[in-house]
């Protein structure tokens, strides 16, 4: 199977939902490009976001806050999950 990448731009959505994250205190501003993150995949609707950031992005807490934020948004939630979870290797 191929997959082509996708090229995000960051825009004026994506840095008010990043916003809105940390206005939550979900993330601190420390924290920000993950917040960017997030807010880039939940706009750009993407079916699975995975990463290793098990401190601030694959974390049951945060995932249902980040959630919450993106369904008082209009958006639909995301699902986030870490590479093993989503990773096969039998062939």
């Amino acid at each position: 199977m191929d997959y082509e990448p996708e090229i995000l731009e960051i825009t004026e959505d994506a840095l008010e939902l990043s916003e809105e994250y940390l206005n939550s205190k979900i993330l601190t501003p420390k924290f920000r490009d993950d917040a960017l993150h997030i807010a880039l995949a939940s706009l750009a609707t993407v079916d699975v976001l995975v990463s290793w950031n098990f401190r601030h992005i694959v974390h049951y807490d945060k995932i249902r806050l980040f959630n919450a934020v993106n369904i008082e948004n209009g958006l639909k939630s995301i699902d986030i999950y870490s590479p093993r979870e989503v990773t096969n290797y039998e062939e």
